[in-house]
């Protein structure tokens, strides 16, 4: 059951890594909301870049129009769409999982007083088996004791 529950463990952080990931990508690459017939507003170090790569060009080469020095194109409409469904798709198969595992986890069908007899069944089998252990323990030193005895008489005699 450990297992299982590392394994959800694991499988949750792996999705939050993904979500994280996924809204930076978001914020970063979404096109523009701009309502139609409005100026799109920039952050000031994103005006401030466009102002100074503007003006570097337009004193060099006055003919040429700056793009923002260092910021990717945003991309398209359509392929930002297919981002954010390829990732939703993404989401939706680990949330599965996780829920897979989850379901497989014991006890979930019983109460809880179903669940405290089962593990102080289980205790109880546990403390026969290490009892079962520690005499095999014995035994298997007993039995070692007499191999060595029998090679060493087996050396006393020649």
């Amino acid at each position: 059951m450990g297992d299982i529950l590392t394994q959800i463990q694991d499988d949750l952080d792996m999705l939050l890594n993904m979500m994280s990931r996924d809204l930076a990508h978001i914020r970063e690459s979404a096109p523009p909301g701009v309502p139609p017939g409005q100026q799109r507003l920039e952050s000031f170090a994103e005006l401030e870049a466009r102002n100074a790569a503007e003006n570097s060009q337009s004193s060099s080469n006055p003919t040429q129009q700056a793009a923002p020095n260092g910021t990717p194109a945003p991309p398209s409409q359509e392929q930002f769409q297919a981002d954010i469904k390829e990732r939703a798709a993404d989401m939706v198969l680990k949330f599965s999982a996780i829920e897979k595992m989850i379901a497989s986890l014991p006890g979930l069908k019983s109460s809880e007083q179903e669940q405290i007899e089962r593990m102080k069944e289980l205790e109880g089998q546990l403390e026969e088996l290490e009892g079962e252990r520690v005499g095999a323990v014995k035994e298997k030193e007993r039995l070692l004791g007499m191999v060595e005895e029998k090679i060493m008489g087996v050396g006393r005699v020649r």
